[in-house]
Formats: C-alpha cells, sequence, structure tokens
C-alpha cells in the first residue's frame, strides 16, 4: 500500500460513485454540523453583547431567541422548496442565477463562498478558545492548534463524502444527545420548581454582573446580529443535493428538517433555561470566562461526569463543525465552475470522487484567516453572517420569481411566504451590516463585491476563448509543410535526435546557431560539412544552417527574433520550433539542464502566434 493509498485512501472509479453517496444518518454531521454548533456560539454571541446590560439583558433572550428561530423557519421554507425545485443542488446560486439572472447568481456565490471560509474559520476558532479557556496553558498555542485541526479535517474530506459523514457521526450524535438531557432535565426542573429552579452550580456571572447600560433598541438590534451567526450552515443541504442517496431531494428534505428541528429545539431551550437560571455572558479572553453552555451544564446537572462529557462534545463538535463548509464549499463551487464563474479545475473530482482543489482551496483561505486574526473567535464574529444572510435573501427573492413563472398548486401561497422571507432576511443583512461595519463587517462587504468583479472577468475570459475557437468546417486544400527551426549551440547526440526528427517532419528545416564573440567556437560550425554530408547520402535537402550574431552574448532573444521575423516573411507557412531538451534521471539534476530551452519555449508561447508550433524532442540519460 503506498503512502497515498494510506493517507486519502484507494482510488475510486466513477461508477463507485452511487456507492459513496449518503443518507440521513451520515447527511446531519456532513451538512449539519455547523448548524448545529451554532447552537453554543448563537446564544453566547447575543448574552455577550447585554452584558452592559447585566442580569436584565437576560430577560431579552428569550423574545431574541423566538425571532431568530422565525426567521430560521423562514429560511428552512425557502431551502425545502429550493431542494425541490433544484434536485441538481447548488441552493442559493442556482435559484438566483436562473430566476435574477447573473449578477444577481453570482452575488449569491460570491457571499457562499464568503460565509463558508468564515464557518470554517470561525468554528475551528470557536473549538480552540473553549480548549483553551478550561485548558489556559494552551493560549500561545492557538493558532497552532487551530491550524491543525484544519489539516485533520482537510486530510478526512479528501478521503471522501462518505468517510466524513461517518467520522463525524459519533461525535456530534453525542453532542445533541448531551444538549437535549440538559435542556430536558433543566426544563423539568423549572417545570416543577413553578419556573424558579435551583442551580446545582450557581452561575458565578449572576451575582457579579451589574448593569451599566441601560437596554436600548441598539443594544438589542446588535444583540440580535450576534445571534443571527446561529442561523450559518443552514443553507449548505441545498448545495450538496447531489451528495445524497436516491431520491436525492427527498432524503435531502429530510436532513434538511432534522437538522432545522433540532436546531430550533436547541435555540429556544437553551435561551429558556438561561433566563430561568438568570445566566449571563463572561466577556471572552477575561480570567474568569466560561462558555454560556458550561455554565448552563453546571447549573442544571453539577459539576459531575456528564458536565465533563457535555463540555467534551461541545468543544469536539465546535472544532469539526467546519466539516460543514467542507461538504458545501467544493460543490458549490463545482457548480459555479460548471457556469464559468471560476476555473473549470474546480469542477474535476479527484481519486476519492470530492472536488480536491475546492477543499485545497478552502483549506488556504481558512487558514490565512485563523493566521490573521490569531485564531480568536470575538475577532472573526463580525465579519460572520452577512454573506450567509446575503444568499438567504437572493435565494428567497429568486423563488419568488421562480413561483410566478411556474405557478403550479398552492403558487400563491408559497409566493407570499417567500416573499416575506425575502424581505425579513433582506432586513437582516442591514441590521447585520450596520451593527457590525465598524467592527469587521466592512472587510465583507468589501471581499464579496470583489469576488463578484472577479467571477464576472473569469466569465468573460471562458466567453472570450470561446468566440475564438469556435468550430468553422475543416478546410484540408493548399496544405504546404512547416518550415522546422532547430536552435544548435553545439553539436551533440541531443542535437543530432532533434534535427533527425526535424527532417521527418518537412524537408524545408534551418538550424539556427547563436554566435557570440566570446566563445572559442569559430564563426562558421565545424560540424556543417558533415551534417549537409549526411543529408546528401540520405537524399534529403541538406538543412539551411543560419547563424546569428550576439555581440551582447544573448542567447533568447536573438532566436526569438529570428522566428518571429521568419514568421513574418512567410505568412502562409507554419514555423515549428523543434527544442532538443535533456530529460535527466533525478529531479535535483533538472537544476543542471534546460535553463535555455525552458526560458525559449515561454518566450514563443508568449510571443508567438497561432502559426507558431513548439515541438519538445526529448533526449534521456541512460545510466
Amino acid at each position: 500500500m503506498s503512502f497515498a493509498d494510506w493517507l486519502f485512501g484507494a482510488p475510486l472509479a466513477s461508477w463507485e460513485d452511487r456507492e459513496q453517496r449518503i443518507g440521513i444518518a451520515a447527511g446531519v454531521p456532513t451538512f449539519g454540523l455547523d448548524a448545529l454548533s451554532s447552537a453554543a456560539y448563537g446564544p453566547e454571541a447575543a448574552l455577550t453583547l447585554l452584558i452592559p446590560a447585566g442580569v436584565a439583558g437576560v430577560a431579552y433572550i428569550v423574545p431574541l431567541s423566538l425571532t431568530i428561530i422565525l426567521l430560521l423557519a423562514i429560511v428552512f421554507t425557502s431551502y425545502w422548496q429550493t431542494i425541490a425545485a433544484y434536485p441538481k443542488g447548488g441552493g442559493s446560486y442556482t435559484v438566483a442565477s436562473e430566476n435574477l439572472g447573473r449578477l444577481p447568481g453570482v452575488t449569491a456565490a460570491a457571499a457562499l463562498i464568503v460565509d463558508y471560509v468564515l464557518d470554517v474559520a470561525v468554528g475551528i476558532s470557536a473549538g480552540v478558545g473553549a480548549l483553551v479557556s478550561a485548558v489556559p496553558g494552551l493560549q500561545h498555542d492557538t493558532v497552532a492548534i487551530c491550524l491543525g485541526i484544519l489539516l485533520v479535517l482537510t486530510v478526512i474530506n479528501l478521503r471522501g463524502v462518505r468517510e466524513a459523514g461517518v467520522a463525524f457521526m459519533a461525535p456530534t450524535f453525542l453532542f445533541i444527545g448531551c444538549l437535549l438531557l440538559v435542556i430536558g432535565r433543566g426544563l423539568w426542573a423549572m417545570v416543577a420548581s413553578g419556573g424558579h429552579p435551583h442551580a446545582v452550580v450557581a452561575p458565578p456571572s449572576a451575582s457579579a454582573a451589574h448593569a451599566v447600560e441601560a437596554v436600548s433598541a441598539w443594544l438589542l438590534i446588535r444583540a440580535f446580529a450576534g445571534g443571527c451567526t446561529a442561523l450559518t450552515g443552514v443553507e449548505a443541504v441545498s448545495n450538496g443535493v447531489s451528495a445524497f442517496r436516491e431520491p436525492a431531494s427527498k432524503t435531502a428534505q429530510r436532513t434538511l428538517t432534522i437538522i432545522v428541528a433540532l436546531l430550533a429545539i436547541l435555540l429556544a431551550g437553551i435561551a429558556v433555561l438561561v433566563r430561568a437560571y438568570h445566566i449571563v455572558a463572561t466577556p471572552p479572553g477575561s480570567a474568569h470566562y466560561q462558555s454560556v453552555l458550561a455554565m448552563l451544564t453546571a447549573a442544571v446537572t453539577g459539576r459531575g461526569w456528564f458536565f465533563f462529557v457535555t463540555v467534551a462534545s461541545i468543544l469536539l463538535v465546535l472544532s469539526l463543525s467546519a466539516n460543514t463548509a467542507f461538504a458545501g464549499f467544493p460543490r458549490l463551487c463545482q457548480i459555479v465552475a460548471e457556469g464559468g464563474f471560476l476555473p473549470t479545475f474546480f469542477a474535476m473530482r479527484g481519486r476519492r470522487l470530492v472536488y480536491n482543489i475546492g477543499i485545497i482551496v478552502l483549506t488556504l483561505l481558512a487558514g490565512i484567516l485563523l493566521i490573521a486574526f490569531g485564531g480568536v473567535t470575538d475577532r472573526l464574529i463580525p465579519l460572520f453572517a452577512i454573506g450567509a444572510f446575503l444568499a438567504f435573501t437572493l435565494s428567497q427573492a429568486g423563488m419568488v420569481v421562480h413561483w410566478r413563472r411556474k405557478r403550479g398548486p398552492h403558487w400563491h401561497r408559497n409566493l407570499m411566504l417567500n416573499g416575506v422571507g425575502a424581505i425579513a432576511t433582506g432586513i437582516t443583512v442591514l441590521v447585520v451590516l450596520v451593527a457590525k461595519f465598524t467592527e469587521g463587517a466592512w472587510i465583507t462587504a468589501l471581499v464579496i463585491p470583489a469576488l463578484v468583479w472577479m467571477m464576472v472577468r473569469v466569465k468573460r475570459q471562458y466567453e472570450r476563448m470561446e468566440r475564438a475557437v469556435r468550430p468553422q468546417p475543416l478546410r484540408l486544400d493548399h496544405l504546404q509543410p512547416p518550415i522546422a527551426v532547430v536552435p544548435i549551440a553545439g553539436w551533440n547526440l541531443v542535437t543530432e535526435n532533434a534535427l533527425r526528427f526535424a527532417c521527418t517532419l518537412t524537408p524545408h528545416v534551418r538550424v539556427v546557431h547563436i554566435h557570440s564573440a566570446d566563445e572559442d567556437m569559430p564563426a562558421q560550425p565545424n560540424w556543417q560539412p558533415a551534417m549537409a554530408e549526411a543529408a546528401a547520402q540520405a537524399g534529403i535537402p541538406a538543412p539551411q544552417l543560419d547563424i546569428v550574431e550576439s555581440p551582447y552574448r544573448f542567447v533568447i532573444g536573438p532566436i526569438l527574433d529570428y522566428v518571429l521575423k521568419l514568421e513574418h516573411d512567410s505568412p502562409d507557412r507554419e514555423i515549428a520550433i523543434v527544442v532538443p531538451e535533456i530529460v535527466a534521471r533525478r529531479w535535483q539534476h533538472f537544476l543542471l539542464h534546460n535553463h535555455h530551452a525552458t526560458a525559449l519555449k515561454a518566450m514563443l508561447l508568449l510571443k508567438g502566434s497561432s502559426r507558431t508550433v513548439v515541438i519538445n524532442v526529448p533526449w534521456y540519460i541512460k545510466k
């Protein structure tokens, strides 16, 4: 077994694609990990912004969470319809492109690309941040740990979608089970105590928090914007419908339903219990920092073994939540590339039937973000959610147009629902942008238009190329053999091999020799008579020798000028430049050979025309 097979798995044939598709059990951790794990940092982001209001601010977490859950229900309905209407995947990009036009579609794609990259960075940094808060000694290794987790996720996803889903199944269901048990036990204690449960371990912030700011509309808007991060990742299922087993759209819809239902239960349960137990968030990065879920779990169950299992599952799932982006980003890039807005290599599947280039690009971009922001979640959060909600808005606006075109049963109701959703998520985009603009959201506001510009330029280049190479009727009249040009520095087996090949192409062979006054070789090479004699014995025209003087010892420039002049003087002929080249046995030997040959080929390809053909004639060095 090779190292590549051990690390990434044996290559899979194209016909094995059906066996790699996933069901609901693997679909939840593959495409839902990001959405579900946001229950750990979404409510905390809102509560952190309510810290200035003290305990009084906690009272608003329930209505804020209910508003977010209502928004979640609207987004869920839209994507549930999108999966049915566009079963090949693509989500917001496909819906916006087909119903709103090219620019809105590309904008949705750019917004999702930004959102996925931030999903990876925020998810990993949140998990590592929670780990560092539990083990402060790891503070200085934050970035290294983040990059290590990123590398592990990359390798697992390069092994295939099915393997990634199976690998993350256990931690995902452990996380869900632990939180549901905490919520269930907390609600039971709340009902049994008449709404005033007694905390097993009192939250440290409940008694220490003092209000320094009155609750205002602006404070609630900022808290709502922070809590909206809980909705990121919901769109991943609609982007990856093709990864599910047949019937793919039905399986994807059921998976999305389970993910959203679990997320809604978690958000609602956490909000109710946080208010009941009067849990106030602690400032991130402070010496006494504890996560909201850790304080809630301790308040409900105490600090026994279950507490540590729950906290461990939260840390693990937060760190692994980036897997959702690894599942959705490459498939989104594949669909966008097939539309011509990204390089075509994004649509190529690798050895394990996954889109390797998309995975690698996502890793590089997320790695750059983690390094640039020091792996700190609070620095990344302000950039978050804008891309997701912009994609939500464009998707729902696209579905409005879709229903107007397609009509069908209940189309009026669906149109109205998507219209309300588009308005709600559109307003949310503006709220999040305004609330977080000075904190870093301006970066996202600049990056998305820049991505749109780049993708439109890529599309124009492909369209320009398509027009340039549009097929014409085949013409085989007036064909003439090319003029072969063989650059020769000296006579040896390598140049002899190239010249022999050139003579098989055409009777019109020109040997070009660059002569410098610094050379010991005479101006008239001593191998010319032997070349002419060999041609006469073979009964073919002798190659023409052209000596080009180079007073400044340049080599590439004079040959290039010679070829361009020959091309200009022979407008009805093709020019074939036959380049002799040594092929070394060891990679390090390439540093010693072919410097002129490599540079010459590059310049000829850049400066030549369609009538200029560059041909490599290799000579393999034997032992």
